[in-house]
């Protein structure tokens, strides 16, 4: 966690390293209007520094020289991402004006923000919960437009929203089981074990469902590995570049083009695949083709998924039946029948599936190519993705050790234990949630039980 007071006024620049056509220096802290006056002399008079409202003007150096024009912009309290007056100055993008701007800031009274800081003050403040704020760290990390608006869903609380009825029947089943033992001479008695276990299962099925979605929310975050592989000539690196969109490896028509592994990131609709152009699979007495076709085994090892090229307008020779044979044995493969566009002289095995044909010359099949990739790699839960799904190991980790506390809730529960030593189960599992979106204090609970039961004579 950043480091020190949370009563400084902290300054960073907001954008990038290097040369922009603008660079954006924040502010925010009870003093970040104040240093803000002391570094920017608006270009009007009047009363600029009204909330949400931009205005022009210079940005001046210790002895009130001009050094950019800049845009100013401010955000009062509560209504700000840090939910602190913000203050954000858009200077123009030379390195040298935003270490200027960063260094009178300090100058001024504002201190270096720490890594994360900005948005750990929103989160103490309680303008984000904390699904949210590792939210803004994936939308800044994002390399998809689909990873890119998961992101924004969880910054809007996508899964904040679809654990919040989980979380309130577990906190209603608490609230029963401490108002039935503090309150137990006022005739508040605790709910018989079957409606204990009634009122359990919807919340381990809420659980389960949501930490079953990270197998679909990893390979959003993560992505997969296609590794490409074929004899020499089958059209292995134009078929990389077809579905890389660009000519990232080198096509000829010499065996052997290809002699070490080749790798780029494509988007297979909006999930990052690592595709990995392989050498081409044949005997050689060349040293270095030798070593690139043993890289290209290694590949398949690794992958996710395995494309497997075939050239329709050639026979099939030993080679690429042994390519299939090993292929089948190691699981998930597609088969990509190119050059489907010339006349065709290849003889298929009986009973081969998963077989596409394509052109990687005229581009023939390869959107059904893209969609077979993406149905044979990502996991069939796409219908509850727009519902919210978590895509951080570490919340699906919290999740499943709420399972487990809720499975010892259940056993204990069935064997009749004292319901003190079933809370103990039960708020473990509150802990994990709670490790997710925030805590929850005491003042949540007592609520609960005082909303819920009529106590008192």
């Amino acid at each position: 966690m950043p480091a020190g007071n949370p009563e400084d006024t902290i300054v960073a620049v907001s954008t990038p390293p290097g040369r922009g056509g603008l660079g954006v220096v924040r502010l925010s802290g009870n003093q970040a209007r104040a240093v803000a006056e002391r570094l920017v002399r608006p270009a009007a008079e009047g009363p600029l520094w009204e909330s949400w409202r931009a205005f022009f003007g210079d940005l001046l150096d210790g002895e009130g020289r001009v050094i950019d024009q800049v845009v100013v912009t401010y955000f009062a309290h509560p209504r700000s991402y840090t939910a602190e007056d913000v203050v954000e100055i858009s200077c123009h993008g030379a390195p040298v004006v935003l270490r200027h701007a960063l260094e009178r800031a300090l100058e001024c009274g504002a201190r270096l923000a720490e890594p994360g800081e900005f948005t750990l003050r929103a989160f103490l403040n309680g303008r984000i919960d904390l699904a949210q704020a590792e939210a803004v760290r994936d939308l800044v990390n994002a390399t998809t437009l689909y990873q890119a608006r998961v992101a924004a869903q969880q910054v809007g609380g996508a899964v904040s929203r679809r654990l919040a009825p989980t979380k309130a029947q577990l906190l209603e089943l608490i609230a029963l089981l401490e108002a039935g033992i503090d309150f137990a001479e006022d005739d508040v008695s605790v709910p018989a074990a079957a409606e204990l276990l009634g009122r359990l299962g919807p919340i381990e099925c809420g659980i389960r469902q949501l930490a079953d979605s990270f197998q679909f929310g990893k390979m959003v975050y993560a992505g997969f590995t296609l590794a490409i592989l074929g004899r020499p000539n089958v059209g292995k690196s134009s078929l990389f570049n077809r579905l890389l969109e660009q000519d990232r490896a080198i096509v000829t028509e010499v065996p052997g083009t290809t002699r070490d592994l080749v790798s780029e990131v494509a988007s297979i609709h909006g999930i990052p695949v690592k595709l990995v152009d392989t050498a081409g699979i044949r005997p050689t007495e060349d040293r270095v083709e030798s070593l690139g076709v043993e890289r290209s085994y290694e590949a398949l090892a690794d992958s996710d998924l395995t494309l497997v090229v075939l050239d329709l307008s050639e026979p099939l020779d030993p080679l690429d039946h042994e390519l299939l044979e090993r292929t089948q044995a190691l699981g998930k493969r597609l088969i990509a029948a190119n050059k489907c566009d010339l006349e065709r002289k290849a003889s298929l095995p009986a009973g081969l599936d998963h077989v596409l044909r394509v052109s990687a010359a005229t581009g023939e099949g390869v959107d059904e190519l893209r969609q077979a990739i993406y149905a044979a790699a990502v996991p069939d839960l796409t219908a509850g993705a727009e519902t919210g799904f978590i895509t951080s190991l570490r919340h699906e980790r919290l999740l499943r050790e709420a399972l487990e506390g809720l499975g010892r809730a259940r056993t204990a529960i069935e064997a009749q234990v004292p319901h003190e030593m079933l809370l103990l189960d039960l708020y473990t599992a509150l802990k994990n949630i709670d490790a997710i979106t925030g805590a929850t204090t005491v003042e949540d609970i007592l609520d609960k039980i005082f909303s819920t039961f009529c106590i008192g004579k």
